[in-house]
């Protein structure tokens, strides 16, 4: 679909999803083998201009993400919802003004027909519906109203992602490589992959993508996706997303890890959601199982909220910290940028930019956590730019009355 751009909108539902809406909108989480933005730009055939969001991440930037843009909405523009992941081969018709595509009876994009002021829509309570006068089809992918969400459908969305993408693969796996299962292994142009390793893809494609280096000893499970540059240092990794440029070890199971973060030590994490620049201190465990196998509710700023589901490990944010030796009990959340550490297991929800493992928390300084923070991407070559300090301190101030 042709065009200069699209428009993501961060609902109210978005805008509330823990612990990731604090620190980015939510079309920059991490859905299947892809951000969500990333999946639309694959629909669209083109990238997003701009996203409309909470108002404390107007200054947000992070590599190739479009900026906040003005509430004030064009004619013509398309509007699409962050919180819908559109399948990696879904399609989307060219959309007059008014139109929209659904799921599951959802509007997932609509074109606006006229111009709209969208500065009284703090909150996200506007929503696409108020733009259609039209529906015209059907859009192929998957809906996460909480952020739990991208765990339950984890399973199916990386087995039909992985699938897509290893169609696009042309390159033999190396023949050093130990592969059982009779699905494919799809290693890019740059990979590496050390002597020892087996690749089970008895229950889904594994795709290994360029820069990534598999260390001996290792037993990847697919469905799987190990992102761009990303190393994975011995261990079972069973059915998980990895994003690029971070580093793993252990055993984890059912995951998914946004990107350059670490958790390069033993230790066990199951259907769980590392976010960006985490770093999980060795033998960080986590449990995903209840002992009475009931189903996990999860504690929010929101109040206690069901699940519904049997297995779920810990959600944890942007910038947290996690001491050797942590054990996170089934449903835990960790705020953006919390430092945890102690001689107990953290309280289910430890809140953003906290210092410790139980309540009444600490907290972390804004002067230091910054500079802990600017450190911590430097050791991964990236600058912390003005407009990405802005927003840490932005979501650091948003943060206070949860604290």
């Amino acid at each position: 679909m042709s065009g200069s751009g699209y428009v993501l909108y961060d609902d109210a539902q978005a805008r509330a999803a823990e612990p990731f809406a604090l620190t980015r909108p939510f079309g920059e989480t991490r859905a299947g083998a892809a951000l969500i933005r990333h999946r639309w730009d694959r629909v669209m055939g083109h990238g997003a201009s701009g996203f409309i969001g909470a108002p404390h991440l107007a200054t947000f930037q992070e590599f190739d993400s479009p900026p906040a843009v003005s509430h004030s909405v064009a004619g013509g523009t398309l509007l699409v919802n962050s919180r819908f992941a559109p399948a990696l081969d879904a399609f989307i018709p060219v959309l007059k003004p008014g139109e929209a595509v659904v799921n599951n009876g959802a509007i997932a994009a609509v074109r606006v027909a006229q111009g709209a002021d969208l500065s009284a829509d703090t909150d996200g309570t506007v929503g696409l519906a108020a733009f259609v006068m039209k529906t015209v089809g059907d859009i192929a992918g998957w809906w996460l109203t909480e952020s739990w969400d991208a765990i339950r459908v984890l399973p199916d969305m990386l087995a039909a992602d992985a699938s897509v993408l290893a169609d696009l693969s042309d390159d033999a796996p190396p023949a050093h490589v130990s592969v059982i299962g009779e699905h494919r292994l799809a290693a890019a142009r740059g990979s590496y992959f050390e002597p020892h390793v087996v690749v089970d893809t008895a229950n889904g494609d594994v795709v290994v993508e360029a820069g990534a280096r598999i260390h001996a000893f290792t037993r990847l499970a697919g469905p799987c996706v190990i992102g761009a540059g990303a190393q994975v240092a011995g261990g079972r990794i069973s059915c998980c997303s990895i994003g690029e440029h971070s580093r793993v070890c252990g055993e984890i199971s059912v995951s998914i890890v946004t990107g350059h973060s670490n958790k390069a030590h033993e230790g066990f994490i199951g259907h769980s959601i590392l976010g960006r620049w985490v770093n999980l201190g060795a033998g960080t465990t986590t449990s995903n199982l209840k002992n009475s196998y009931g189903a996990i509710q999860m504690q929010t700023s929101r109040g206690v909220q069901a699940t519904g589901m049997q297995y779920l490990g810990s959600l944890i944010g942007d910038h947290a910290k996690t001491a050797i030796g942590t054990r996170l009990m089934t449903g835990t959340t960790v705020g953006a940028g919390a430092n945890v550490f102690g001689d107990h297991s953290p309280d289910k929800r430890v809140p953003p930019f906290s210092w410790g493992d139980r309540a009444p928390f600490e907290t972390y300084a804004l002067d230091k956590f910054l500079s802990v923070a600017k450190h911590v991407m430097q050791r991964r070559e990236v600058t912390m730019t003005d407009r990405m300090r802005d927003t840490l301190v932005a979501a650091w101030a948003a943060a206070k009355d949860s604290r």
